[in-house]
């Protein structure tokens, strides 16, 4: 399209606030890529307590458990997505993919007239 025009959208999910959307969605990859909620706060550059209070805040709007954890030690900590977790993670990643589809669709119908005009 001309001047590369485009749509761009974000998918949220809320309860009565905001409690999931692509940034908690990206902390979870990095958890698990990583084995850590330390590491993967380091590799977005936040500091761990806001991430971790990212997760409690997205833990307690969906009332479900999102990591596992266990504290360091001899063998070291580390952090894993709980099975509820990958569930709502998979399922987040469709609806975003689906939107998206359908939002690039309904774009490129409504604009059509866009690369014709002066």
């Amino acid at each position: 399209m001309k001047n590369n025009l485009h749509v761009g959208l974000t998918v949220r999910l809320f309860t009565d606030q905001k409690c999931f959307g692509p940034g908690v969605a990206e902390l979870l990859r990095q958890v698990d890529e990583t084995g850590s909620l330390r590491a993967a706060a380091a590799s977005m550059e936040m500091a761990y307590s806001k991430a971790w209070r990212i997760v409690k805040t997205a833990e307690d709007c969906l009332e479900l458990r999102l990591l596992d954890t266990a504290t360091g030690g001899k063998r070291g900590g580390g952090a894993s997505l709980t099975p509820e977790a990958r569930r709502l993670l998979e399922a987040y990643d469709a609806l975003c993919r689906d939107v998206k589809a359908y939002a690039a669709e309904r774009f490129t119908a409504a604009f059509a007239f866009y690369d014709a005009l002066p």
